[in-house]
């Protein structure tokens, strides 16, 4: 599986092992145009043999679809147009605060590199749907 967390500068992305039980950071890519982006995401996910693509919807704490979700909506459906690959979107609510609070307690910093924080997004996002999966 590869999951984003899809930003307007920046996409992280995370992928897990084969057993499906840990997600783990793969990279962040800059935001050029939406058919870069597609076209690097599906390298991506090529390189990695994914079976599944999760997207993270940035859903509002009342569960409605707001500006960003709706930005990010229509992002996934022109990659899911591009690609045989399952494209699924998943509430995303906290997971970038969960990422740095996770980076924080295991290297005493928060990440001052935005990057690197919205791949560790990307794979909490991702921890979650495969937890969520086994339960």
């Amino acid at each position: 599986m590869l999951a984003l967390d899809v930003g307007d500068r920046r996409i992280g992305l995370a992928t897990c092992d084969s057993g499906e039980s840990l997600a783990t950071p793969l990279t962040t890519i800059g935001h050029t145009s939406h058919a870069r982006d597609i076209e690097t995401i599906l390298a991506a996910a090529s390189e990695q043999q994914v079976e599944q693509i999760v997207v993270g919807m940035p859903i509002s704490l009342s569960g409605a679809m707001g500006p960003q979700a709706q930005k990010v909506a229509r992002f996934a459906a022109k990659l899911a147009a591009e690609t045989d690959i399952p494209v699924e979107a998943v509430d995303e609510r906290y997971s970038t605060l969960e990422a740095g609070r996770l980076i924080a307690e295991a290297g005493g910093k928060r990440p001052k590199e935005r990057g690197r924080l919205d791949a560790a997004a990307a794979a909490v996002i991702l921890q979650s749907y495969i937890d969520s999966r086994r339960s």
